[in-house]
Order: structure tokens, then C-alpha cells, then sequence
């Protein structure tokens, strides 16, 4: 039987720990190597690499609701968590089969490499919503409140496997000789270790599940939904979700519409179309289950609310595998106390806080609920919004006179990631924590899924954002390299000839400024302002409305 008293946690806790950590070591891993490897080995252009790493996140956080589904009414989360993860181990498998053939087969190699994306994606949506539901069924429910507690520590396990995810990887995969010059076989190696990881990840549920996994009387939790019975829900609440025909048929044409609104209307790629349109559809097919009471469908409500904001949050926050990594690999002087570092490798710090920072803010939760003043979830997220903003003022105005040629010290790119970890902490794991608690149990990993389904649209966002970063530095200097000023070139001072278009195109060189919303981004400080802004905006909002959200929590 597991038990949990009012200083420790249960067991089964560090079960689902261990394997998230294990889980997140694989994908941050990976994910630190992705766009990279797109670059320098399948000879993608950044730009298309942005699109790509965008759009691979936002579907990654758009299946959860299909594996939510399956999970809430077929195979329980028990199954759903061992077939995600040995899905993403082939995934990786396949990622390490593209990077060792490119050389000789750039064309096979990328279709292993979408192959491989494909994978890890279905596999990440049966795993994800199903370890998180978890989390919240340990706990009785005299003990709810320390849901929080509970998802930061849980976040904390996410971080460590993120942390030596970031660290092992790029060690194997992003290799430079005393020049400088990338080692593009190398890769290979980092995606082979993610795969090895996500094994272990699995292996280590398999074992552990029937011991420690359980509920707080002792039932195997997580099994096959029909095997639920009365007690494991609340009392009054129904045990069944009770979708009409007409219901499912108009969310199907809701889905279509809406899909298409966005591809041909908005101008969106057919991914981030119906990662936008998915959202919105499974929203309303929820809320059109006849069995709601009006407590749940203020709750739930909450939840689709708080999931909007948490869309800005991403779009800023998943800028590190794109535009930041870039950033760091072409205008930033990396050495780190005489080490040259990686870089694929600055991301890391984050991961580093946040397991520094976890316990320190689950105490500071801890302390606050005991004295009466702990905020209400929506409103630490606020402050996470907020924090996220500062981190970008800070490094915008750091770039701002650097120029084409400067250099941005790596200490305030580790500095955004300290603040965006306090924003992180603020932000994610009170989220998770907030579904598990206002969520409808027959509804837990559906709604899951719609919180991840925000996630999704944030990368969606981030990668539209991220291919907006216009040419940094080393751009100029290989542009000079080649005979071409690029800044007069981005001026309109001069036009470049068809050699010299072929040239930049073949060194992955943009000549023209790109545009956001209708404004023309001209410089790196003027990119960071575009999150500050979104980010900024996002906070003060939620901020003001989450006194009304407390009450359409109704206690909680």
C-alpha cells in the first residue's frame, strides 16, 4: 500500500519520477541536437529547420489527446506509458539510422529522419498525458493540496533527465575539431544515447509499476478502464464520459472548418492548422458531454483559460532549440572558465535550475499555503509569464549594439535561462498540477491532453517566431567571406546578382529582412522585443482576471 503523510510523499511518486527523467533525458537530448543536425548534415536552411522543429514540438504536444483518449476509455495509462516509450525508442533508433546513411544517401536520410520525427511523436502522445494523470491519483483526497508540491517535484525528475539529456548528447554529438569545424558524422552518437535512455525509462516502470504504483489503498492505478468500479471517483461524479453521435459529427466538420480557416485564411502551415484547430475542437467536444455539472464546466473552463496564457509561455520559452540555439553557435563567445563550450550545450543550464531551484520553490509553496498567502495557481503563473518577459528585455538590450561582428557573452544567455527557470517553475508544473486537480476523473488524461494541446500551439508559435530570427553574425562574416556585403544587401543599398543569390542560398544565408504581424524585424533586439511584448501582455492579463478564475475553481 502506498502511503503519504503530511511530510512525505508516496512512493510511487519516484516510480513515475525516475521514469520521467529518463523519458525527458531522451527528448531534451535529442531536441538539443535536432536543428543542428538539420543544418549540418540534411542541409537544411535554418528558417526550414525552425519550421520543422516547430512543428515536430507542436504535434508531439498535439497527440496527448489522441493517447489521452485511447488511454481514458481502452488501454489505461499503464499500457499507454509502456507502448509510448517503446515507440520513442525506435523513434531515436531511427534518428541514429539517418545520421549514420546521409553521407551517401541525403535523400534516404531524410526520409528516415521525418520517419523517425513520426514515431517520437505518437510515441510522446501516449506517454505524456498518462504519467502526469498519474501523478494526481497517489494522493487521497484529503490530500489535493499538495498537488502542487507533488508536480514540482515530478518537474524536478523532468529537469534532471532534460540536464543530463543536454549534457551527454551534444558531448557525443557536437563535436569541433581545435578549428572549429563540426564533426557532421558525429551526430549519430547523441541520438543513439537518447535511445538507450528511453529504454531504461521503460524498462524502469515495467519493473516498478505493480509495486509502488498504486493508489492510496493499495489498487494497481493506471489499469484498463473497464476495470475502474465506483470507488475509484468522487461521489456524485459520473464514471463515464457520454459523447452524442450529433456531438462527435460536429466536432469532425468543427476540425475540418477550423483547419482550414487557418491554412487558407491565416496562412498557416497544414500542421500548425490543425494543431490550432484540435485545440479548439476538443475544448468544445468536452463541454458538450451531457454529464457536466456546472462545477465541472466552470473548472474545466479554468483549465482551457489557463491553457491560452500558457501558449505565449512556450512560444518564448522553446525558443532554446531554435533561434537561441543558433544564436549561441553564431554570435555568442561561448568560453565557459577556458572551455570552449558547445553550442548545443548552453541550453543545459536550464535543466541545471531547475533542479538547483525545484525543492527551494516547493518549500517556498509550502511555507506560503501555511501562512495563508499562497497565490492561486492562475496567478503563479502570471508571474511566470512575467518572468519570462524580463529574460528577454535583458538579453534584447544586450544585443542591441553588437552589430554584425560582436560578440554576446555567454553568461547573459545563462542568465536568461536562470530567470526563464523561475518563470518555468512558476508556470509548468503549477499547470500540470492545476488539471489534476479541477480535472473530472473520467476526463483526466482527455484534459491532459488539451493542456498539452496549449503546449503544442506555443511550439507551433515558437517555430513561426523562431523563423522570423533574422542573419546573426558569422552570417555577415561568411556573406564577407564570399564577396558579399549582406547588410547592403538587406538595405536595398545594392541587389545581388543570380551567382550571388545561388551562393547565399547555398550557405543557408537569408538577404532579406523577415516580418511578424505586418512589422519588419530588422536586428536581434528587435526580435527579443516581439516575446517581451506577447509575454508582457500575456502576464498582466491573467494577473488581473485570476480572481474571477478562483471562483470558477469553486474551493479548489
Amino acid at each position: 500500500m502506498s502511503k503519504s503523510n503530511a511530510t512525505t510523499h508516496p512512493k510511487g511518486l519516484w516510480v513515475l519520477f525516475g521514469t520521467e527523467m529518463w523519458e525527458r533525458f531522451n527528448f531534451y537530448g535529442m531536441r538539443a541536437l535536432l536543428t543542428l543536425f538539420l543544418v549540418n548534415s540534411l542541409m537544411f536552411q535554418e528558417k526550414e529547420a525552425s519550421i520543422i522543429y516547430g512543428g515536430f514540438l507542436g504535434l508531439c504536444y498535439l497527440t496527448p489527446m489522441l493517447g489521452g483518449f485511447i488511454s481514458d476509455r481502452y488501454l489505461g495509462n499503464r499500457n499507454c506509458i509502456m507502448l509510448g516509450g517503446t515507440l520513442m525508442a525506435i523513434g531515436q533508433l531511427l534518428l541514429f539510422a539517418s545520421a549514420t546513411v546521409f553521407p551517401s544517401n541525403l535523400e534516404f536520410a531524410k526520409t528516415l529522419m521525418y520517419s523517425a520525427l513520426l514515431v517520437i511523436i505518437f510515441g510522446n502522445g501516449f506517454f505524456k498525458p498518462n504519467i502526469s494523470s498519474m501523478v494526481g491519483s497517489l494522493y487521497p483526497k484529503s490530500e489535493k493540496n499538495k498537488l502542487d508540491t507533488a508536480f514540482t517535484i515530478f518537474y524536478m525528475g523532468i529537469n534532471m533527465g532534460a540536464f543530463l539529456g543536454q549534457l551527454l548528447c551534444p558531448l557525443l554529438g557536437d563535436i569541433k575539431d581545435a578549428g572549429g569545424v563540426r564533426d557532421i558524422y558525429a551526430f549519430k552518437y547523441g541520438f543513439l544515447a537518447a535511445a538507450i535512455a528511453m529504454l531504461i525509462g521503460t524498462l524502469t516502470f515495467f519493473l516498478l509499476k505493480n509495486k509502488y504504483v498504486v493508489t492510496p489503498t493499495g489498487k494497481p492505478l493506471g489499469g484498463l478502464p473497464s476495470k475502474n468500479d465506483a470507488s475509484d471517483f468522487e461521489e456524485g461524479e459520473s464514471q463515464k464520459a457520454t459523447f452524442t453521435n450529433s456531438s462527435l459529427l460536429v466536432a469532425f466538420f468543427s476540425l475540418l472548418g477550423l483547419g482550414c480557416l487557418f491554412f487558407y485564411v491565416f496562412g498557416q502551415n497544414m500542421i500548425y492548422s490543425l494543431i490550432y484547430a484540435s485545440g479548439i475542437t476538443l475544448a468544445a467536444l468536452i463541454l458538450s458531454d451531457k454529464s457536466l455539472t456546472k462545477i465541472e464546466k466552470d473548472r474545466i473552463m479554468v483549465i482551457y483559460i489557463v491553457s491560452f496564457f500558457v501558449i505565449f509561455f512556450w512560444a518564448a520559452f522553446e525558443q532554446a532549440g531554435s533561434s537561441l540555439t543558433f544564436i549561441a553557435d553564431n554570435q555568442t563567445d561561448r568560453n565557459f572558465f577556458g572551455w570552449q563550450m558547445p553550442p548545443s550545450m548552453v541550453q543545459i543550464f536550464n535543466g541545471i535550475f531547475v533542479v538547483a531551484f525545484a525543492v527551494p520553490f516547493s518549500l517556498l509553496w509550502d511555507k506560503l499555503r501555511a501562512a495563508g498567502k499562497e497565490p492561486i495557481s492562475p496567478m503563479k503563473q502570471s508571474f511566470g509569464l512575467a518572468l519570462i518577459a524580463i529574460s528577454y528585455f535583458i538579453i534584447a538590450n544586450n544585443v542591441k549594439d553588437l552589430g554584425d561582428s560582436g560578440l554576446l557573452a555567454v553568461y547573459w544567455l545563462i542568465l536568461l535561462y536562470l530567470i526563464q527557470t523561475f518563470g518555468e517553475l512558476c508556470l509548468s508544473p503549477i499547470g500540470l498540477s492545476l488539471v489534476g486537480k479541477l480535472a473530472p476523473k473520467r476526463f483526466a488524461s482527455l484534459l491532459y491532453g488539451v493542456f498539452f494541446i496549449s503546449n503544442a500551439s506555443g511550439y507551433a508559435l515558437a517555430g513561426t517566431l523562431g523563423a522570423i530570427l533574422p542573419a546573426t553574425g558569422e552570417k555577415f562574416i561568411k556573406a564577407r567571406e564570399l564577396g558579399i556585403d549582406l547588410q547592403a544587401v538587406l538595405d536595398n543599398k545594392t541587389v545581388p546578382t543570380a551567382e550571388q543569390i545561388e551562393l547565399l542560398d547555398k550557405n543557408q544565408i537569408s538577404y532579406v529582412y523577415p516580418e511578424f504581424a505586418g512589422f519588419t524585424i530588422h536586428n536581434l533586439y528587435e526580435f527579443f522585443m516581439v516575446f517581451v511584448i506577447l509575454c508582457g501582455a500575456a502576464s498582466i492579463i491573467l494577473f488581473a482576471i485570476s480572481p474571477k478564475l478562483k471562483k470558477m475553481m469553486h474551493g479548489v
